[in-house]
């Protein structure tokens, strides 16, 4: 039986917002759908979309969340409902909407939805590991919808921000993101396949989420996941294919005491495999997450040989 068969009756027997977030959920929960694209469970999912779908914003009082739909809003809800269980969609793709760092960011398919435990060490200024007066160059590696790049420009007001990404189409999402945000002056996108572009720049800080995701986990990505662009997910068989060329390259890029940030995700034990004696900092995150590393200008030149020789060897 389709999810569309399921329409009058939820048209004609749910009222309130309540009922459709209650109903809603019941029903992501029988499809078995994957949730992590906004939101990590079926009743905040069955929520959002409903609020979505009246144009309104979470936070209601219960008096309103008690208020009866009109016909038009219970099929315009039961629509993004409809769409969630039939296509797999991501609800970041739903609502073109996603959240980074307490900011809204504009998000389609051309893009990752944001959802990196980043946020917390830019809320932090990266703290202990940079001094926030220190800072005066950013460059955001693998940028995407360009969350990071813009999520640094406000925690380094002072700093000019470089956003790189291989993609076009994704710098066109980022565009869409720095003009919104009125950030043209701070923020400068650059295409670039990582950083043959950016010659002669130097950064006191390098941020990146690049593609780290190994082969075994691409295999077992739900429908959800495979929504997202493959070029910002796989990364050959280890995840290590982008992160490797960058840790060969990035001393090149950095000021004498810049600092390197790296997210490589389920691929951090095969980096530490790889390279068991380079002293890489793991950062510990309060609301969770794991596998970002931190190095400074200092390592990376210490193990400088050793990363060419590795991407060498890489590509071989």
């Amino acid at each position: 039986m389709s999810f569309k068969s399921y329409e009058q009756d939820a048209v004609e027997q749910l009222h309130s917002i309540t009922d459709f977030v209650r109903w809603g959920a019941s029903q992501f929960m029988a499809a078995k759908l994957t949730f992590g694209h906004g939101t990590d469970n079926a009743v905040d999912e069955a929520l959002f979309l409903t609020l979505h779908a009246l144009y309104l914003k979470p936070g209601l009082s219960q008096e309103l969340m008690a208020t009866r739909l009109t016909i038009a809003e219970r099929r315009a809800v039961f629509e993004l409902f409809r769409r969630r269980v039939e296509e797999k969609q991501p609800l970041a793709y739903l609502t073109n909407e996603a959240w980074f760092c307490g900011l809204p960011f504009y998000v389609d398919e051309r893009v990752l939805v944001p959802r990196s435990p980043i946020s917390e060490l830019i809320e932090n200024q990266f703290s202990p590991w940079v001094e926030q007066d220190e800072v005066f160059s950013v460059l955001d590696m693998c940028t995407g919808s360009g969350c990071i790049a813009i999520a640094c420009a406000e925690a380094f007001p002072d700093a000019h921000i470089d956003a790189v990404d291989l993609s076009p189409d994704a710098l066109v999402v980022a565009k869409i993101n720095v003009d919104t945000f009125g950030l043209e002056d701070q923020v400068e996108l650059l295409e670039s396949n990582l950083f043959e572009g950016l010659v002669g720049r130097k950064y006191d800080l390098i941020v990146s989420n690049p593609p780290y995701v190994d082969a075994l986990d691409m295999a077992a990505l739900t429908d959800e996941f495979k929504h997202e662009p493959e070029m910002g997910l796989a990364a050959g068989d280890d995840g290590l294919d982008i992160v490797v060329q960058m840790l060969a390259q990035a001393e090149n890029y950095l000021t004498e005491h810049g600092t390197l940030v790296v997210e490589v995700g389920n691929s951090d034990l095969a980096l530490m495999q790889r390279y068991p004696d380079v002293p890489f900092i793991w950062p510990d995150f309060e609301r969770g997450g794991h596998g970002i590393f931190v190095l400074h200008a200092e390592t990376l030149r210490e193990y400088r040989k050793l990363f060419e020789h590795e991407a060498s060897e890489y590509t071989s």
